[in-house]
């Protein structure tokens, strides 16, 4: 059982907090809630209480000979801060210490996570700008918020991360059992789902990716302290916390947002599966079937290879990992080949069906590297199949 500090900040998004303290107690973990004096004006002790099963800790001077300032601290497994409001990124940033919860920060040895929530313009000011970098920079994993509804009428940046997003960092970050997170201080960008290419206004050419696998990468590079830019096609999935997230549904969208994104990234991870062709005449109307039958004539036209065209232009010590789904017997010798006609330095070959990989949670690979390397990956869920390349990816970015 993991002994989690869940220290809660005083914004309007703390209501939503009980739905992850809830999370994490069904989710077998002791949870200690260390509200913020302010946080208590949005949501009672009597609820913390409630929810934890635990009494809730709120001033460092109740039962001062357990020196609470401290303890609290040291026997902490991970400490999540949510919403982390732009007040409490400043104290913790720069140590002060006058209330229980910027004591335990500063007592804890532990990983801890901070999921900001506040107003747009608050979010984009360069004093927290410099305060998020610095608490990245000493290790911390602070989420980037997401884009929605804020307190008022307004909205924009600064919405708090989904509880179950916040709670899947968390677990991860536990499941590493790490200290400093990885990837701090890395821009990685990472696509997922399948492109469309719309035959007419009602139909279009695709394929079977969910992009499970693309968001595994994004949520596991999050929880180890990237910079996350996902750019996703098509993918009905929940929104990853921390991840800027940017929506595309045709092939020639998702080459344009990558080539955008990509420009000041250390790694770019191509796991969608975008359509190699699409319809060389796009209709304007709905396509009638022949008065005999007789199927209509279509004409393809072949999509840009995305991959491609990155790894020729890839920046110095910038890492292109490519997907290959591949079926039959000659898939280790196409991934092969790909990987050399891409430049990239990893492929992760899937061998793909229509019950195999494609919306699956779990998944199996081998990834072969441009330095003559086959790694197999045995089949496992999708987000620890995404750790481990991740792992291979960080042996090459040294």
């Amino acid at each position: 059982m993991s002994r989690i500090i869940l220290g809660v900040g005083g914004g309007i998004s703390a209501y939503k907090v009980g739905e992850l303290l809830r999370l994490l107690t069904e989710s077998g973990h002791d949870v200690q809630v260390v509200p913020t004096a302010a946080a208590l004006r949005f949501v009672g002790e009597a609820t913390w209480a409630a929810l934890s099963g635990r009494p809730v800790a709120t001033d460092v001077w109740a039962a001062a000979h357990e020196v609470p300032h401290v303890r609290l601290g040291r026997e902490a497994d991970l400490v999540v801060v949510a919403p982390a409001t732009a007040d409490l990124l400043a104290r913790a940033a720069h140590g002060l210490a006058d209330d229980l919860l910027t004591n335990a920060l500063l007592t804890a040895r532990c990983p801890v996570v901070f999921a900001p929530a506040m107003h747009t313009e608050m979010w984009e000011h360069p004093a927290t700008a410099a305060n998020v970098a610095l608490l990245r920079a000493r290790g911390a994993v602070v989420l980037e918020p997401a884009v929605g509804r804020l307190a008022g009428t307004d909205t924009g940046k600064g919405r708090l991360p989904e509880p179950a997003e916040i709670l899947f960092v968390a677990r991860r970050v536990l499941a590493r059992g790490v200290l400093a997170p990885d990837l701090v201080g890395r821009h990685v960008v990472v696509t997922a789902g399948g492109t469309r290419e719309p035959l007419d206004p009602v139909r279009f050419l695709g394929n079977r990716s969910s992009g499970k696998q693309g968001y595994a990468l994004a949520r596991t590079a999050v929880a180890r302290g990237a910079r996350v830019t996902l750019v996703a096609a098509n993918v009905e999935l929940p929104e990853p916390a921390g991840a800027a997230l940017v929506r595309v549904g045709t092939t020639e969208e998702l080459r344009t947002a990558v080539l955008a994104a990509a420009g000041d990234a250390d790694v770019v991870v191509m796991a969608a599966a975008p359509a190699d062709f699409r319809p060389a005449v796009q209709h304007a109307e709905k396509i009638r079937k022949a008065a005999d039958g007789t199927p209509p004539q279509l004409v393809l036209t072949t999509n840009p290879d995305i991959a491609a065209e990155l790894g020729s232009g890839k920046g110095p010590g910038q890492l292109l990992v490519a997907f290959a789904a591949e079926t039959g017997a000659g898939a280790l010798d196409n991934a092969r080949a790909k990987l050399a006609a891409k430049r990239a330095d990893l492929i992760v070959l899937n061998q793909v069906g229509v019950d195999r990989v494609f919306g699956a949670d779990r998944n199996a690979a081998t990834v072969l590297g441009a330095d003559g390397s086959t790694t197999v990956l045995a089949e496992r869920p999708k987000e620890d199949l995404a750790d481990a390349i991740w792992d291979l990816v960080l042996a090459r970015l040294g």
